[in-house]
């Protein structure tokens, strides 16, 4: 593992800061709410509440939340990346300490803004740790070995074992917050899916008299490769080319700016990607 003081000094506070807004989230909204996260996070709450209800034992979160993260985290060390699995671990024991050792809080008992806002924390917490290469633990380990190295769409896996945990919870506690937590889990999901963008791709049409320099910084900056097709433009009856290419969504931007520095005048038509099939790049987590 190679360790840059400045960037690592920044991504370690940065996470810190992550886990802890995370804890206080669970302190707060999630336990007042009497709600069910996805993923370890989720199980671990179904967990503790359940030994404490039913068998009278308050179990550590920390413990709990360690214990089920012991083969997500293995396969993120073996497989996906070891500086990223180290600071995930960083995530995952902060954030389980401070839930242990901090009160609860009530900020309101409206369930409906519990919901929302707890929703829109979580979701922003879980997408700083992604931006900064690491994890809130759990089913994002899978998540992302699935999606990286065995070119499987998770989604709908994670969404089973999400079902099964409100399942339980609807069961044992209550229908109605199973509820709610669908649409926590549903707030997660969209501000997750609008701040972090690394596995949505976006299909490149580019008309340019530059093709080769296109292509060069195509490859360049994002790795991936193009496909030049032979164009006539219709108004001016004139020879041009068609690069085609498939980036990441975090990448477009970087992408484009860069074509518009060496040709003006190209025309470049972004759009989203709905499914790919094929070998595309992903760069591997440290």
């Amino acid at each position: 593992m190679k360790f840059d003081l400045k960037e690592d000094l920044k991504r370690f506070i940065v996470i810190t800061l992550a886990a802890v807004l995370m804890a206080v989230n669970i302190k707060t909204f999630v336990r007042t709410g009497d709600l069910f996260p996805g993923g370890a996070t989720g199980i671990t709450l179904l967990i503790t509440r359940s030994a404490d209800m039913f068998f009278h034992v308050k179990l550590p979160y920390t413990l709990v939340n360690i214990l089920l993260n012991a083969i997500p985290v293995y396969i993120g060390f073996r497989y996906i990346g070891k500086k990223f699995t180290l600071y995930s671990c960083w995530v995952i024991l902060l954030n389980g300490f401070i839930v242990d050792i901090i009160p609860e809080y009530v900020i309101t008992q409206d369930i409906l803004l519990i919901t929302i806002f707890g929703g829109m924390i979580n979701g922003l917490v879980i997408s700083i740790c992604l931006l900064m290469n690491a994890t809130t633990g759990g089913t994002d380990f899978i998540s992302i070995f699935l999606s990286e190295r065995k070119g499987v769409d998770a989604f709908n896996i994670i969404l089973v074992a999400n079902a099964v945990v409100l399942l339980i919870a609807g069961i044992l506690f209550g229908w109605d917050r199973a509820l709610y937590s669908i649409i926590f889990q549903y707030v997660t999901t969209m501000v997750i899916h609008t701040l972090y963008r690394k596995y949505q791709q976006i299909t490149l049409f580019i008309v340019t008299d530059h093709p080769d320099e296109v292509c060069d910084l195509i490859s360049e900056i994002s790795h991936h490769g193009a496909t030049t097709w032979e164009a006539q433009g219709y108004y001016n009856h004139t020879e041009r080319i068609l690069v085609y290419s498939i980036v990441s969504s975090a990448e477009a931007s970087k992408v484009v700016k860069a074509i518009k520095e060496i040709d003006k005048s190209a025309f470049i038509n972004l759009i989203k990607t709905q499914q790919l099939l094929g070998r595309f790049y992903r760069r591997r987590e440290e």
